[in-house]
């Protein structure tokens, strides 16, 4: 007996799985308000350089100010980064930076700058003076972040596999509401680096921990679904967090309004289950007995509760594997044996690939002239009927192709824009946002897809390392953006190589459609016959040779 039958008696996806989902997702609705906060957080709003000496200059206007004071860019606005060394008062008579004394007259800013407030009371960049030639220090900020998800991936991946999911959900939520409070009230930089990087370490682990504990305890039939319906929760923070940073313009009050949904999660914690599959497969059959006697319970398969009551012992005792419950896994398990070697090669490129585009351009949302708050709800909004597509031909077209179109597709959209006339300022949003899409139903798509590819003995190890290269595809977006200043649509062109590779690479990786999930190393590494899922008819059932 497989863990898929028994699942199926007790009922795949009821009563029971739903709230599972419910505790889990509700909350899950913090990730996306922290993974695209940068977006506001790090704002820079429209600057110029502090005009010294302003004693000197009190009989002018502030217009006549800057222009005495701050040279001119190419296209006619006042310097952001620049001023004159002293006041240039014969502009005046031009009212241009033509005519300047000479080269030498213009320098960096030196007496700080002063910031528009119009639009953000105040960011990290404003806090710190994070522009111009420190400008990298704010991208970085968001880098650091990732960093801190990406070390949280190995770590909670390996716990999880060692000490269980539900533990390990616990520890996250506490890390992320803890160090989300501390990077509030931070009073230096590096005091926020550091907390906001321990931020993401913490929040790495409901990204992965819990998503693997929703979908071990869903049938065949309807991981897609769960995977769906995760995802939009995703989409639904994503637009939540234009309308929270619309009204919230402050970064220390902004963190803490993103940061407390972590407190309901502890809250419903309590109500998470373990996950089943991980219980017998570390030997475990008395709690597994536990939490499966309430599923069928709950999901008002009577016979079936009767049945676990009286038989567990033989029926758990059918469905714990050959291989030795005592051993732990590790990392080293992703790279030992072939099959999984190429699916952990080949998964873990995709998945860089797929963060690195996705976060490319999430992370750029100003880079297409429109309103922040504006592009940041459309950016979420055009994710949802993109990832209804993708989960449309998820059961028709399999993972593999669903992924590799998408990547390919996303790909493609971006490199559009390179060659799109920029007087073409329209066309090249709607294509930029196309693309968006595209990444986001290649993101929906792969997470279903790794979870399905990994067996259960080494599940969360292979998360937590995709999610590791991930996190590392993210952390390059933010560094990849600063090329702007040498070629505006130099990351356009880095963000759409990367995409159509990684969408390439995803078609040597083996179909899931309709197959169990694999319990043990062996499930993967040798040939077996299956019986597809694919016809519910008996007469039409139909045995497949299938290498994983």
């Amino acid at each position: 007996m497989k863990f898929e039958d028994l699942l199926k008696d007790v009922g795949g996806f009821g009563r029971f799985q739903i709230l599972v989902h419910l505790d889990i997702f509700v909350t899950r609705i913090v990730l996306p308000l922290h993974f695209l906060l940068h977006n506001f957080l790090g704002a820079i709003p429209p600057h110029h350089c502090t005009i010294p000496d302003l004693e000197a200059l009190a009989n002018l206007t502030q217009e006549k100010k800057l222009v005495v004071s701050i040279p001119r860019e190419s296209g006619g606005t006042f310097s952001s980064c620049k001023m004159f060394s002293k006041p240039q008062f014969h502009l005046l008579l031009s009212n241009s930076s033509q005519g300047a004394d000479n080269d030498s007259s213009v320098e960096q800013c030196q007496h700080g700058w002063v910031y528009n407030h119009s639009r953000f009371s105040s960011t990290i960049a404003t806090e710190w003076d994070l522009v111009c030639e420190r400008k990298g220090m704010n991208q970085a900020t968001a880098t650091f972040f990732f960093v801190g998800l990406t070390l949280g991936s190995i770590f909670f991946g390996i716990l999880s596999d060692k000490f269980g999911r539900k533990i390990l959900i616990l520890l996250a939520y506490i890390l992320s509401l803890l160090f989300g409070v501390l990077s509030a009230f931070s009073t230096s930089y590096l005091m926020f680096a550091i907390t906001r990087a321990l931020t993401g370490f913490g929040l790495s682990g409901l990204s992965i921990v819990s998503f693997g504990l929703s979908m071990e305890w869903v049938d065949i039939e309807h991981r897609s679904v769960s995977t769906f319906f995760g995802s939009c929760i995703w989409t639904v923070g994503y637009m939540l967090l234009g309308l929270i940073a619309y009204l919230i313009r402050d970064w220390r009050w902004l963190i803490l309004a993103v940061t407390s949904p972590c407190i309901p999660g502890i809250i419903l914690w309590w109500w998470i289950p373990e996950s089943a599959r991980w219980l017998i497969a570390n030997g475990k059959t008395e709690k597994a007995h536990v939490y499966l006697s309430r599923c069928a319970a709950m999901n008002w398969r009577e016979e079936y509760y009767s049945k676990m009551t009286t038989e567990k012992s033989q029926m758990l005792g059918q469905i714990i594997t050959n291989e030795n419950t005592d051993r732990n896994y590790t990392y080293w398990d992703l790279i030992k044996t072939p099959q999984i070697r190429k699916i952990s090669l080949c998964a873990g490129l995709v998945w860089f690939g797929v963060s690195f585009t996705y976060y490319g351009m999430s992370l750029n949302i100003s880079g297409f002239g429109l309103d922040v708050y504006l592009t940041q709800f459309i950016y979420g909004a055009i994710e949802m009927p993109f990832k209804t597509g993708a989960f449309c031909l998820l059961d028709r077209i399999g993972r593999r192709q669903c992924e590799g179109w998408a990547m390919i597709l996303a790909g493609v959209s971006l490199g559009a824009i390179t060659i799109i006339p920029s007087m073409y300022s329209t066309v090249r949003s709607i294509v930029g946002i196309v693309g968006k899409g595209l990444a986001e139903a290649a993101f929906f798509t792969i997470f279903l897809y790794t979870a399905e590819l990994y067996p259960t003995v080494i599940r969360q190890n292979g998360l937590g390392y995709t999610a590791f290269l991930c996190r590392l595809g993210a952390s390059a977006a933010p560094m990849i953006i600063l090329l702007e200043d040498i070629w505006k649509l130099l990351p356009f062109v880095i963000f759409s190589a990367f995409a159509i590779l990684c969408g390439a690479v995803a078609f040597l990786l083996p179909e899931t459609l309709n197959e169990r999930l694999p319990e043990t190393i062996d499930d993967v590494e040798r040939k077996r016959s299956v019986t597809s899922m694919k016809y519910k008819d008996a007469s039409e059932l139909q045995l497949t040779e299938i290498q994983c």
